[in-house]
């Protein structure tokens, strides 16, 4: 479980960042980039960039676009009957994702503030399942003192009647306190090919990083902003990124404490990992890319506080309520 987690870790900063070639337009094996932006050309874009530098630039290498060229669209006329879809995840995900917020943008005259309201919206439709999540890992915290014990109880016992006698008992435990084995995981599974899809949707439409937000390219990295153009406001974007990165794994691993020393060690491994792999890789992560993670995790900060603050209500009121019914009990007898 460690390494799976380290792992979808890993490719979500692999893909940020983007490394690796198969769907970049290469020249000497090499990925080719606007010098001015340090954006990398995608072969697989939905629409024709506006920009007259970026567009000579495309139809250079137009013999290593997936769909030709000449038969693009420009972003500014891109529809959801525009090219014909490369399969299902294109077609469901990718291309209105690309869609929403391109015509967002349009009427906000900001693609920058289209990519964090429609992320924040996002993040919003998954509030449910982020809340669901949050009870089922504080749910899992009450009950580990009685796993524990089952753990114990079964430590030196190998036999298929005592690990059958171990899984009831467990499953008596995780039935008492409301837990689904997998609810913990199930913010992942809808969360991960959003993520992905709402990755896609910005890398593969030119316009979006065309536009300007707060004076910052959108498509401009910090790594060419700082060192190639001397804009230090990118300097911003990494601390931004850093920042909210840190606040919203920590939250999710104090509310994810367990008491369990050896689970704890690794969410403390992953969340030291994972704030090295991003640190690194904000210096890559271009302006559009940024604003969206910077808003969605700022939500997450946001969010989990208010979780918190729900949780600590209901606490209080149920140690209210049960002093109650056991005085009534009492009374009874």
């Amino acid at each position: 479980m460690k390494k799976f987690k380290i792992g979808i870790l890993a490719l979500m900063v692999f893909s940020l960042t983007a490394c690796g070639n198969s769907n970049y337009i290469l020249e000497d094996k090499k990925p080719v980039q606007s010098e001015e932006t340090g954006q990398i050309l995608q072969k697989d874009i939905l629409c024709k960039p506006e920009d007259k530098e970026l567009d000579e630039l495309y139809t250079k290498y137009k013999d290593q676009t997936k769909i030709p060229y000449e038969e693009l669209p420009l972003c500014s006329d891109f529809k959801l009957s525009s090219n014909k879809s490369s399969g299902i995840w294109e077609g469901i995900f990718v291309k209105p994702l690309a869609y929403v917020i391109l015509k967002f943008g349009s009427l906000l005259n900001s693609f920058g503030l289209s990519v964090i309201l429609i992320g924040l919206a996002i993040r919003l439709i998954l509030m449910p399942i982020s809340r669901k999540t949050m009870k089922q890992s504080l749910n899992m915290k009450k009950a580990q003192p009685e796993l524990a014990r089952i753990e114990k109880k079964y430590a030196n016992k190998n036999d298929n009647e005592a690990m059958i006698a171990k899984s009831q008992e467990m499953m008596m435990v995780y039935k008492k306190y409301n837990i689904s084995p997998f609810g913990s995981c199930l913010l992942a599974f809808v969360q991960l090919p959003l993520f992905f899809a709402f990755l896609q949707a910005i890398n593969r439409t030119p316009a979006i990083f065309e536009d300007e937000f707060l004076g910052l390219t959108l498509g401009k990295t910090p790594m060419v902003g700082l060192f190639n153009s001397h804009e230090w406001a990118y300097i911003i974007i990494i601390v931004l990124i850093i920042l909210t990165t840190y606040l919203s794994f920590k939250n999710a691993m104090t509310s994810n404490q367990m008491g369990n020393p050896e689970m704890e060690r690794q969410m403390q491994f992953m969340f030291k990992f994972m704030i090295i792999m991003i640190s690194v890789a904000s210096l890559y992560l271009s302006t559009a890319i940024a604003l969206y993670w910077i808003a969605t995790n700022g939500f997450v900060v946001v969010q989990n506080w208010i979780f918190k603050k729900l949780d600590l209500k209901e606490e209080q009121r149920d140690m209210i309520i049960k002093p109650k019914k056991d005085n009534g009990k009492k009374k009874g007898k």
